[in-house]
């Protein structure tokens, strides 16, 4: 595997790989990677001949009390696991060489409706920078496909509307969520929780088991959220939200709409911010 860290040198590897008349697949990532993120690199090689990583941890999508200081940067770790699994070209930018006039000065993109709703609502601005990068990286780039983690459901379906909104040429494929034994959805926050709220974490996808269930059985969409919401308080949780929504844009079903639905949900244990979704069919 080719490790570089500016644009020249990744196009030109990029470019070379092209003009042999391969396949390039594309997995974004912040780093600190696990068994999920691998998986993506897996899947995405499942479509595509050559596989480029990224690794940049994004400080336009992080709110000011949020942990961009803090998040796990563990790039030695990382490229040793991207040789594992496959991985072609690991592109490792710099902050100038993503934003040259600076963070504070980039342009930025605004994807309405789908940004705007759940993590967008409670992480103002957070959505506008996660736009923006990866407008900013499938521009230089220039994958045929790229992979997402279905944990960031949301993520996924605002970056398929900004590669259908901008006509990019590319193919936007979702990998599935990879889980602990017990449920926990695997993440790079989840080195946050100490000894006891590791072993409460498991809730999180528990409750949104319940919620399934419980629509199954035919109670409505609020009473759902609101008892998902008091599930995770007594477990010891402070939530965001728990809500049940269309899965092919979020938004809030009809009276009576059973299909084509998942649950959502987003919760604190100590500091540590959790998300995580299941689908209803």
């Amino acid at each position: 595997m080719r490790s570089v860290g500016d644009l020249r040198s990744l196009r030109a590897c990029v470019r070379a790989w092209k003009q042999e008349g391969q396949r390039i697949g594309f997995v974004p990532t912040m780093g600190n990677l696990h068994a999920g993120h691998f998986s993506l690199v897996e899947l995405a090689h499942r479509h595509a001949e050559r596989v480029v990583a990224s690794v940049f941890v994004n400080p336009t999508q992080f709110g000011p009390n949020e942990d961009f200081g803090r998040y796990p940067r563990t790039l030695a770790e990382d490229t040793v696991g991207l040789i594992e699994h496959g991985c072609d070209l690991l592109f490792a930018p710099a902050v100038e060489v993503m934003y040259p006039g600076g963070p504070e000065h980039t342009l930025k993109i605004h994807v309405p409706d789908v940004g705007d709703t759940l993590e967008g609502a409670h992480r103002p601005g957070h959505f506008d920078g996660v736009a923006t990068v990866v407008a900013k990286l499938l521009v230089m780039v220039e994958p045929d496909v790229a992979v997402f983690g279905q944990k960031d459901w949301q993520q996924q379906l605002l970056v398929r509307r900004l590669v259908q909104e901008l006509a990019l040429p590319l193919e936007i494929i979702t990998g599935p969520i990879v889980r602990e034994a017990d449920g926990l959805a695997l993440s790079s926050r989840n080195r946050y929780l100490d000894a006891n709220q590791r072993a409460r974490a498991p809730e999180l996808h528990a409750t949104l088991e319940w919620m399934r269930s419980s629509f199954a059985e035919g109670h409505v969409r609020a009473a759902v959220e609101g008892a998902a919401v008091r599930r995770l308080e007594r477990a010891g949780f402070a939530p965001d939200y728990a809500a049940v929504r269309r899965a092919m844009d979020l938004a809030i079903p009809a009276e009576g709409e059973r299909t084509g639905l998942m649950a959502l949900v987003a919760a604190r244990l100590g500091t540590t911010r959790l998300i995580d979704n299941l689908c209803f069919d």
